[in-house]
């Protein structure tokens, strides 16, 4: 059965954003919000929790995983970034975009597209997954939370706790996040190119 955290969605309690870094750290999967929808994330390195992922998701390896970053030195850690992808990726974080770059040799290899060797990296404008971020302080490997053969993601906590009561270890809720996911851009050939748009704007890739 999963843990529920109440969680303030402007002011997050420390001692249950605590508990939860805690749980993460000990190998737990949990669902979390985010700035666009709700995720499943765990710690990088969690074999057994990226395999649960996959499950619950019926996902193949092709699927680009993302890897949730604090900030953006986090972020450079994990993916190569020139001059100007690194001006345009900073103008526009945090916010609602995942960015498709060339990952580093920090990156697990089951966790990078098998051939492009790319890897999603996000940094949310978002009060509690900035302060789980802060207290875990490395990223979280998540996957939005949509299911098989649903059309938009679920955005209510309970109902989350309902659904997957006994496939995660944890269910963060702070409210309704909407069903809008990430505006995608690829910048793995060096130039923007839009590969899904969504909740962030993109006039400014166009």
């Amino acid at each position: 059965m999963a843990r529920y955290y109440d969680v303030h969605p402007e002011n997050p309690q420390a001692r249950l954003i605590s508990a939860i870094a805690d749980g993460i750290r000990d190998s737990a999967l949990v669902a979390y919000p985010t700035d666009s929808c709700y995720a499943l994330g765990c710690r990088l390195g969690n074999r057994a929790g990226v395999d649960r992922i996959r499950q619950i998701r019926q996902l193949d390896d092709r699927h680009h995983f993302t890897l949730v970053c604090q900030d953006f030195s986090q972020l450079g850690k994990f993916v190569q970034i020139d001059n100007d992808v690194f001006r345009a990726i900073k103008a526009a974080t945090p916010g609602s975009y995942t960015f498709i770059l060339p990952a580093t040799r920090e990156v697990p290899r089951q966790l990078q597209h098998p051939k492009k060797k790319t890897v999603g990296v996000r940094i949310p404008d978002h009060v509690v997954t900035q302060a789980l971020l802060t207290e875990l302080g490395e990223p979280l490997l998540s996957s939005t939370l949509l299911l098989p053969g649903q059309e938009d993601p679920l955005t209510q906590g309970w109902e989350i706790k309902e659904e997957l009561d006994h496939v995660v270890d944890a269910v963060v809720d702070s409210g309704d996040c909407g069903t809008v996911p990430t505006t995608v851009i690829d910048f793995s050939g060096g130039e923007a190119e839009i590969v899904r748009r969504g909740a962030g704007d993109t006039e400014r890739f166009e």
